[in-house]
């Protein structure tokens, strides 16, 4: 399984752990978290329910007008079915919640995983977090250093690129540093202290500063 399958199941898990959705509206909501760069297409999205369906982490529930005879008059259109969590799929998207290896730093996996923060323990984001920002700092001085040997060769607009692409990644470096400080701040509060305004929670969302996974 590829690294953007692997975040599709993740997304798809996360989305179906609290209700059903159907196929259409599932597609809706995984384009607007992973926020790929081209459309989430039915073509890629209904072989993986369907595998999905067949290792038991998805059940599919029949619409109701599909149980039944149609009149004459009406289409033959099939209704809508919709895509639940089995027991066996919540268990999956626990499992792959704690998942803190490479895969979960790369621009793919990383910010499902973020977008599921809510349900991961302390230790698992903090984990992520600092091997994102681990994956990021190598990209980083990577950068610089090609900058810096080629800055002589480069035309003021390709110049100017490289420069945009370096900023990004230092603002979600900044942003990352930001996280973890919290996380931290939040794992060493003594149990059931009442935490100041702001400690241990994310930094507000600030558009702008997105980095190279908000692109």
């Amino acid at each position: 399984m590829g690294k953007r399958a692997e975040a599709l199941e993740l997304a798809i898990l996360g989305l179906l752990h609290d209700a059903p959705l159907h196929g259409y509206e599932l597609r809706k909501r995984v384009n607007s978290l992973l926020g790929w760069g081209r459309a989430f297409s039915y073509g890629t999205l209904y072989p993986t329910l369907k595998a999905m369906v067949r290792q038991n982490y998805l059940a599919e529930d029949e619409p109701v007008d599909t149980l039944v005879t149609p009149a004459p008059h009406r289409s033959g259109r099939r209704g809508r079915i919709a895509y639940r969590l089995t027991p066996e799929g919540k268990e999956r998207f626990a499992d792959l919640l704690t998942h803190t290896g490479p895969s979960a730093w790369d621009d793919e996996h990383f910010g499902v995983h973020f977008a599921f923060f809510g349900r991961a323990d302390a230790d698992t984001r903090m984990r992520i977090l600092i091997g994102r920002r681990s994956r990021l700092q190598e990209k980083l001085d990577q950068f610089r250093s090609a900058l810096s040997r080629t800055r002589e060769r480069l035309d003021a607009y390709t110049l100017e690129l490289q420069r945009h692409g370096l900023e990004s990644v230092e603002r979600e470096v900044k942003w990352l540093d930001d996280l973890i400080s919290a996380e931290q701040r939040s794992i060493d509060r003594p149990q059931g202290a009442t935490p100041t305004p702001g400690a241990g929670e994310p930094p507000a969302p600030s558009t702008g500063i997105e980095g190279e996974n908000g692109r």
